[in-house]
């Protein structure tokens, strides 16, 4: 038995204190985790998801959305990457619908904690992305 195998059963502590790290804004911390989580099981597509979700809350968003891309193509039915997509996808006002769609597709998932996820998201993207343009902001544009 090696020293890594002692950890093996760890993998999921490691990936949970990342996306933990996440929240709290600790970058640092963050990639340590994520990389000591590589270590014990490279293949994990949680590990490309907790980069993507990173990329996310910097608002890096084309970054984002490519680990989120990378992911699903090795795994189409991957939900969780599937509402990260939607949600860093309908930040960009071009492709906003296209974002919806794959947050309305989660909805559908089995998994109860992505369709909350989902359900947040696409009230989130109704409020505050595809909100009515301010009074302020109509007088500008002269209308």
């Amino acid at each position: 038995m090696s020293i890594l195998d002692e950890y093996k059963n760890d993998f999921l502590l490691f990936v949970e204190a990342g996306f933990i790290a996440i929240n709290q804004t600790d970058e640092g911390s963050t990639i340590k985790l994520f990389d000591a989580a590589k270590v014990l099981d490279k293949n994990n597509p949680l590990i490309k998801i907790g980069f993507g979700y990173l990329a996310l809350h910097k608002l890096e968003l084309k970054k984002a959305i490519t680990i989120f891309e990378e992911v699903l193509r090795k795994d189409p039915k991957n939900d969780m990457a599937k509402a990260f997509l939607g949600i860093a996808i309908s930040m960009t006002p071009k492709n906003m619908l296209k974002g919806e769609k794959l947050l309305e597709e989660t909805l559908k998932s089995d998994d109860k904690e992505v369709k909350k996820l989902a359900g947040i998201a696409l009230d989130f993207v109704d409020k505050f992305v595809k909100k009515e343009p301010s009074p302020v902001e109509t007088k500008k544009k002269g209308k």
